[in-house]
């Protein structure tokens, strides 16, 4: 993940450029046999990069989303992972075993699984991997030429943010899918609902306010420095609380509750944030079990139109929890609870969604971008999914440094946090938990 070396981007032009590549379709390249394929009788061929829990789930659902489908490849820096992984795909794929096909010369391990797996001959990868390898992951797979579902965020810093929207860019070019795991974008009741906000039930947006308050359960209680080996394979085994793997919790787990933020706002980049945050339940200093991501963030984002947005996390055990939004307008406030279908409009326009509360929105991303895949019309959410994922790094930064951080801050940060030179046997040394006022902005 170098840095961009072109001229600094604003946050008009990230406005402009990503409007632009919207209109962008195919040239004259190779792309898999199934990308201009609508006839079902055309097997695709799924590789899986990262099989933990999240990424079993959306394997599984990608599996369901179309009648002639199989897993290929498998790819994970460990054998356990792909073990337990393949063990749940079969079980739950035992009505259809036709659909697990992954020999053992077509499982692989280590830091360069990802481009086994490229090299198998698969048409589809599920990019399930902690988010500080997607940058790399994405564009590895967008010029093999393959179609791509990845798992949020995208990115976990600002050179890996510009990586990716040149990957977005040339997946448009060659005509291949790219779709985000970013799952309330396909859930149907917060689409009816953010439809009726974008047609004025509310009137014109004052303020939006997102919560993600959820509890800070033990991860990885297996898994410490006397059963780890090297100093890459315990980061990697708890990625989740180092910066350069996770991005923080505000990046990759609240960046759900941010991207409703994004999405009141029709995805118009905010112009700055200020946000606060810091450690008070997660003790220590860095290179504990807790590694140095904070556990609270308190953020108040500004756009050039006056609105306003507040978004606020913790990680705390025993505590308040809820997962919510209200979007504030001129004539009434639309408030939602992720995952309790409860989705209502008060105010002139009443209004309380009704529909199918079965729907899965983690099924429908991977229905529809397989439907689009056999339809010879890729989806590309690229633009989209990028703008939240700066977003919430934006946020991220703000805390850490305790400087407001405006969109073109964030984009042209050469703060990259990714290791150089990364091998297995390394000397990784956990950088220091942020402190506001000192840690600088890079």
């Amino acid at each position: 993940m170098k840095p961009n070396t072109s001229s600094s981007a604003t946050r008009r032009e990230f406005v402009k450029s990503s409007a632009l590549a919207g209109g962008a379709l195919t040239a004259a390249v190779h792309f898999p046999h199934v990308a201009n394929a609508a006839a079902a009788g055309d097997k695709i061929k799924i590789g899986w990069v990262g099989c933990g829990g999240r990424g079993t789930g959306a394997a599984n659902q990608a599996l369901n989303a179309d009648s002639n489908l199989v897993m290929w490849s498998m790819g994970d820096i460990f054998q356990d992972k792909i073990d337990s992984g393949l063990e749940s795909l079969k079980k739950e794929q035992a009505k259809n075993p036709e659909k697990v096909s992954v020999a053992a010369s077509r499982q692989f391990t280590g830091l360069d699984a990802f481009q086994k797996v490229l090299n198998s001959g698969v048409d589809v990868v599920l990019l399930t991997t902690s988010p500080g390898f997607r940058p790399q992951h994405i564009k590895a797979a967008i010029e093999a030429g393959k179609h791509v579902f990845a798992e949020k965020p995208m990115a976990v810093d600002g050179p890996g943010v510009r990586s990716v929207m040149e990957s977005i860019k040339l997946a448009k070019q060659k005509n291949l899918a790219l779709v985000d795991g970013f799952v309330w974008r396909w859930t149907t009741a917060n689409r009816d609902a953010f439809a009726k906000i974008h047609d004025g039930a509310v009137g014109d947006i004052q303020a939006i306010y997102s919560s993600y308050y959820t509890g800070a359960v033990d991860r990885y209680p297996k898994w410490n420095r006397t059963n780890t080996k090297t100093d890459l394979e315990w980061q990697i085994r708890r990625w989740y609380y180092f910066t350069w793997l996770s991005g923080d919790h505000v990046v990759e787990q609240a960046v759900h509750s941010v991207d409703k933020l994004m999405w009141a706002m029709k995805d118009e980049p905010p112009e700055s944030v200020i946000c606060t945050g810091g450690r008070q339940v997660r003790s220590g200093e860095a290179g504990g079990e807790y590694g140095n991501i904070y556990d609270h963030f308190s953020a108040e984002y500004k756009w050039a139109s006056g609105v306003k947005g507040y978004h606020f996390t913790r990680q705390f055990d025993r505590c308040h929890g809820e997962v919510t939004e209200r979007v504030y307008g001129t004539k009434g406030v639309y408030e939602g609870e992720s995952g309790s279908k409860r989705h209502v409009i008060t105010g002139e326009n009443r209004w309380r969604w009704a529909g199918d509360k079965t729907q899965n929105g983690y099924q429908t991303e991977h229905d529809e971008m397989y439907a689009s895949i056999r339809a010879g019309k890729p989806l590309n959410t690229g633009d989209r999914f990028i703008k939240t994922t700066l977003c919430a790094i934006m946020a991220r930064m703000a805390a850490y440094t305790g400087k407001e951080i405006t969109w073109e801050m964030a984009l042209n940060s050469k703060e990259d946090t990714f290791p150089k030179d990364i091998h297995w046997d390394m000397k990784l040394p956990v950088a220091p938990v942020a402190r506001p006022g000192s840690t600088p902005f890079i």
